[in-house]
């Protein structure tokens, strides 16, 4: 068995990138789209490759348990979300992955005992979805020439490739560029039954800045985004970023 790559091995990998803010390209992009870069990177920002996030907040596995967590997004290689669940005062440590291209989940009780572990052709397209939506941490991604913009209204759709596959995104900002949601078409199956696509997204609370990237940094995020079944049913992830430190 392949041994897997590691979060600080994922984090070294990247490649520092000596191209700044403002992108030759944005002159040309759609005005929404520019003032929504514009908010979230700083001018004379080098364009990172990847960024190492520290946060912590609450995850729904029947109940809501509080989670501590570190993430690494890597735009060429995919990321590893590296975390410790707490339920009934036991510690639940493990990580959802998506890298070169193989999905994976492994949780462990105190580490040891396998708890959920899951691979394949499914997992990884589930956990692409999860990689897309989760590039809003990374908005130099989105000032490449091989990204498209279309606007409607106050809504911004993205189309671009990554990690071998064609990503879409679709995100809500305000007159400012702040950045309000996001949201995407995720490959899954929260009801447990056939896995198929469906809206899944992330409604951004609150906002800060690291490193002349400011991201969203308090999130609310599920399946059937923009329905009824967001909050009874969808809703599984809350998320406060503390850190993110960008290469």
């Amino acid at each position: 068995m392949t041994k897997q790559v590691s979060l600080n091995a994922l984090w070294e990998s990247a490649k520092s990138n000596q191209d700044t803010f403002p992108s030759k390209q944005l002159s040309q992009l759609p005005q929404a789209a520019q003032r929504y870069l514009e908010h979230a990177i700083a001018p004379g920002t080098k364009l990172a490759s990847a960024v190492r996030l520290k946060m912590h907040g609450e995850i729904k596995l029947q109940n809501w348990l509080p989670f501590t967590a570190e993430q690494v997004i890597s735009r060429s290689r995919g990321t590893i979300w590296s975390a410790k669940v707490s339920m009934n005062g036991l510690p639940i440590r493990g990580s959802d992955r998506i890298v070169d291209g193989v999905g994976a989940m492994q949780w462990k009780l105190w580490g040891l005992i396998p708890v959920k572990q899951a691979s394949g052709l499914e997992i990884a397209k589930s956990t692409f979805g999860r990689f897309q939506a989760e590039l809003v941490w990374l908005p130099s991604v989105f000032c490449g020439s091989e990204v498209s913009w279309t606007t409607n209204s106050s809504q911004l759709q993205l189309s671009f490739p990554a990690l071998d596959n064609q990503a879409e995104l679709t995100l809500t900002t305000e007159n400012t560029g702040r950045l309000n949601s996001v949201e995407l078409r995720r490959w899954g199956n929260p009801d447990n039954t056939e896995f198929r696509y469906l809206n899944f997204g992330g409604i951004v609370e609150q906002e800060g800045t690291f490193g002349g990237y400011t991201i969203p940094t308090r999130l609310r995020v599920g399946w059937y985004m923009n329905s009824d079944r967001f909050e009874s049913e969808g809703e599984f992830f809350r998320v406060t970023v503390d850190n993110a430190i960008y290469r």
